[in-house]
């Protein structure tokens, strides 16, 4: 006949089990929830399609440099603006202000860079203007 063992089992062993398996399974949930909470940073900073603030591209027109400055969001070109403009530049390019102020709304209105509408009478300067904004989004662009 098989002989009986008797376990001697102190109530202090049992609480002291029962307290490391729960601080144990308290430890890997919180692994978990750390590191699946970084999916969703990366996914979130994925949508970013810009760094956000002030960026700036310069012009070069005859002896003088003209400086425009984007404000971006990071989804979002918030205003387009000539920084430092001279009184001989207006005189000399009059269209420049006027094109920049409709490419400006145009670009406020969430209309891509890439379809803006040009007019006919101020083609040119309006090119040279959006070349200009794409150097500064350019600078602005999040690389993964």
């Amino acid at each position: 006949m098989a002989k009986t063992k008797i376990v001697v089992i102190q109530l202090k062993e049992i609480i002291y089990t029962v307290i490391f398996a729960a601080l144990g399974i308290l430890l890997i949930l919180l692994l978990i929830f750390m590191f699946s909470g970084k999916d969703k940073e990366d996914v979130a900073s994925e949508t970013k399609l810009y760094k956000a603030g002030v960026w700036t591209s310069s012009i070069p027109l005859s002896d003088t440099v003209i400086n425009l400055e984007v404000v971006l969001d990071e989804n979002h070109i918030n205003s387009v603006r000539i920084v430092n403009i001279d009184e001989t530049i207006t005189t000399m390019f009059p269209l420049v202000a006027p094109s920049l102020d409709e490419i400006s709304t145009q670009l406020s209105n969430d209309v891509p860079i890439d379809q803006l509408e040009l007019r006919d009478d101020s083609r040119y300067t309006q090119t040279l203007l959006i070349e200009a904004i794409k150097v500064a989004l350019d600078k602005a662009k999040v690389t993964p």
